[in-house]
């Protein structure tokens, strides 16, 4: 029994990690997951049983009807004795997949966060990736500006704007304007054009600060990921889940990480130093 029982939890929270790794539904991974264990509990007619009992679970708006010989209640008494025990090698294993995947997540979303910034610091050339966080208020409601028009580079210097609905012109011209392009929209009733001007050498090294600057909040981000990560494997060790050795290494490989994505985002800043002292 105890057996088919530590087969059924570790079932359970393999269904669990996968689940939540594919994006499915939290309520749906539940009941899944549970009707799995009940299968599984049930599965071989355990000895000593008596016979099953049909029961109705039910989690929010998902339900599902099982046969099973043990009441919810003996199961998870039963789960809670198994745990308390020491957890098995597949949950061990599952934690700390889980564990390394949520890092690595949380890093290229600040890579590309990193990259977005950088993409927002205009170099003297045209680029529709200068708008990408100008906001306008359209109907009462605030928008990103590429939702609501086209925009285009006929040529190195000049940005055209072209919205889908021309009763937004207004709104997109005074959104331009309040925005820190530090650049003045030429509106003609149909498309506004902004054109952009070549760099002063004092413009230069005030952006050249600033790209330094996201820089440094990209890495101390990264290292805030690294720091988390290390605390969820001390946690582990703490729950006599990992060996001292085990954390150690886990650790080295969290920070060889961190130190590959610091050197991503260090080649970012290097491009985009390049394009700002590039004339």
């Amino acid at each position: 029994m105890e057996s088919v029982l530590r087969d059924s939890i570790s079932e359970t929270r393999r269904i669990m990690f996968l689940g939540s790794c594919k994006g499915i539904d939290a309520a749906r991974g539940q009941a899944a997951a549970k009707a799995s264990t009940l299968q599984m509990v049930s599965r071989g007619e355990c000895q000593g049983v008596s016979t099953s009992t049909q029961r109705h679970l039910s989690f929010g708006r998902n339900s599902v009807t099982m046969l099973f010989p043990l009441s919810i209640k003996n199961f998870q008494r039963s789960e809670r004795s198994l745990l308390i025990r020491g957890a098995t090698t597949e949950d061990v294993e599952a934690e700390k997949e889980l564990i390394e995947l949520d890092a690595m997540e949380r890093m290229e979303k600040t890579l590309e966060a990193t990259r977005s910034n950088f993409n927002t610091v205009r170099t003297g050339r045209a680029s529709p990736s200068l708008l990408d966080r100008v906001e306008v208020e359209y109907y009462g409601t605030p928008v990103i500006l590429k939702s609501i028009a086209q925009v285009s580079t006929p040529d190195g210097s000049t940005l055209l704007i072209q919205p889908f609905d021309k009763s937004s012109l207004a709104a997109i011209e005074k959104a331009l304007i309040k925005s820190d392009l530090g650049l003045t929209p030429s509106n003609d009733g149909n498309v506004i054009r902004l054109t952009v001007p070549q760099l002063t050498a004092d413009r230069r090294k005030e952006l050249l600060k600033l790209v330094s600057r996201l820089t440094e909040d990209g890495k101390v981000a990264l290292r805030n990921v690294r720091r988390d990560a290390m605390k969820a494997y001390d946690k582990l060790e703490k729950e006599k889940k990992l060996s001292a050795d085990n954390v150690k290494d886990l650790s080295e490989d969290i920070q060889k990480l961190t130190d590959e994505y610091v050197k991503k985002v260090e080649t970012l800043f290097k491009q985009k130093e390049k394009e700002l002292t590039t004339v």
